[in-house]
């Protein structure tokens, strides 16, 4: 959860080490949903963002998926970071 100061809202962010699923934007609308009830005020903070950053995602099944939802909800796909950076131990201590 972060907030941002220039858009003056709340940004959940999601991250999944697999495929976007339809379910995952299910889960990312309760919790965009719970931060604007719980945390937001409405006279101050615009409403809150989601993002769902995942390994992979098809383009067909994120725009079916996101078709009905009336909540600013986006997903993206990151790189893994042994890609960025050869070389580098894939486990890292936690």
């Amino acid at each position: 959860l972060f907030y941002h100061v220039r858009l003056h809202c709340y940004v959940v962010v999601e991250l999944k080490v697999g495929e976007f699923e339809p379910a995952d934007a299910g889960q990312l609308s309760f919790y965009v949903t719970a931060v604007d009830r719980q945390l937001r005020d409405a006279a101050r903070d615009e409403p809150t963002l989601g993002i769902i950053l995942c390994r992979s995602r098809s383009a067909l099944v994120v725009e079916y998926t996101l078709e009905g939802v009336h909540k600013p909800v986006g997903v993206t796909t990151y790189e893994h970071l042994a890609a960025l950076r050869p070389g580098l131990p894939e486990a890292l201590p936690s």
